[in-house]
């Protein structure tokens, strides 16, 4: 990719450029899991949903291998407050 888009956010959520996600492949980085420790790209809000693959794609391409070689991160559910009372079970009687 050429120099100028190397300033271009990858992960919205933590604000981790194409260059943060480049210079960790430099640096050692095999995977998204790898990239996501060093720059924490998939680390915000949406757990990787937006950036996950697009880093993916960009550890294949700066690596010279098919996409499928590229090991993913686990996916998680976003974390949100939830009230305790949604957990405590409802007696028939009760309601």
């Amino acid at each position: 990719m050429p120099k100028e888009k190397d300033d271009v956010l990858i992960c919205r959520c933590n604000e981790v450029s194409l260059k943060e996600i480049k210079e960790a492949i430099k640096e050692g980085a095999r995977t998204v899991k790898d990239v996501k420790r060093r720059t924490r790209a998939g680390m915000g809000l949406c757990q990787g949903r937006s950036c996950g693959k697009t880093v993916a794609r960009i550890i294949a391409s700066e690596l010279k291998i098919p996409i499928e070689q590229v090991e993913m991160d686990t996916q998680r559910m976003p974390v949100r407050p939830v009230k305790i009372k949604n957990f405590l079970c409802k007696k028939e009687n009760d309601e």
